[in-house]
């Protein structure tokens, strides 16, 4: 192979390596925007709410809102919690819904993207569907 087809080929690699790294981080970058709004508007009063109606059925728990997310904890055992959160360190940025439950020596992790779309799109009901769905296992005595 030709030294010149061997560098006109590297050099559109790098290129597309360029662009998909310009891409990624603007997409970032509005996602942050849309998650800077979507917490404090949407999310940790929905999880504020979830927390009350819990604690007034004899389930306590506490929100949290430690370093641009929001946490709910089992009162009982911290191991016990579910987050929304932001992930931008992977391929694709996300937001993303964790839970995490300790069971004796056994800890169960769950993750999942809250939407593959814009965050925007996320209602208060989808959301609060979610949340429900990673609460239950929770809520078993």
């Amino acid at each position: 192979m030709e030294v010149s087809a061997v560098r006109r080929q590297v050099s559109a690699a790098i290129e597309r390596g360029r662009k998909a790294a310009a891409d990624g981080r603007e997409r970032a970058d509005q996602l942050s925007r849309e998650y800077d709004a979507f917490l404090p508007d949407v999310a940790v009063p929905l999880f504020r709410q979830i927390a009350s109606v819990l604690k007034a059925e004899g389930y306590p728990f506490t929100v949290s809102t430690p370093g641009g997310s929001v946490k709910l904890a089992a009162d009982k055992n911290t191991g016990d919690f579910i987050e929304l959160a932001l992930d931008v360190a992977g391929g694709e940025p996300q937001v993303l819904l964790r839970s995490t439950r300790a069971r004796g020596r056994r800890v169960v992790e769950k993750e999942r993207p809250v939407t593959a779309g814009a965050l925007a799109a996320v209602t208060d009901d989808q959301l609060l569907a979610m949340l429900l769905e990673e609460l239950e296992p929770f809520l078993s005595r």
